[in-house]
């Protein structure tokens, strides 16, 4: 039995276009998310980039598994030197003059539960500052 995933919602006075090349633009993605030596939203596109805590660094592993251009990226995420794989979907639904944007991170549960870096809650926390502060703050701009 998998573990609920954690997902965050929200709406932003920007078009879906605009939240589109945030989320997919490896030069507009170092604005509000990780600096990305190269990013394309292809399905099987490999992508890698260290973030760190309290100076331990994890280099995170992922590849895109599925793009609606436009619409929907999903990738995988995993960590070198860790067991455990999990997904992150960005759906976009436009409203308006707003876009809602959903974020799903699934499969938390996969990785080593002793490393608190790894518990839901600091997803949570990471996740709720880079869709809700960062990201907003960037394409609301």
């Amino acid at each position: 039995m998998s573990a609920a995933p954690f997902v965050i919602e929200r709406t932003f006075n920007a078009s879906a276009e605009t939240i589109w090349q945030a989320i997919t633009d490896k030069n507009k993605m170092k604005h509000w998310y990780f600096d990305i030596a190269e990013f394309r939203p292809e399905v099987g596109f490999e992508f890698q980039f260290t973030a760190e805590n309290k100076n331990v660094k994890y280099v995170h592993l992922c590849k895109i598994t599925d793009v609606i251009a436009g619409k929907k990226l999903r990738y995988s995420w995993a960590y070198e030197g860790y067991p455990g794989k999990s997904y992150v979907t960005f759906e976009l639904f436009p409203e308006g003059d707003q876009t809602r944007l959903k974020l799903t991170h699934e499969g938390l549960e996969t990785f080593p539960a002793h490393i608190a870096d790894f518990a839901k809650e600091n997803f949570a926390a990471g996740w709720t500052m880079i869709i809700g502060t960062n990201l907003q703050q960037f394409v609301e701009a």
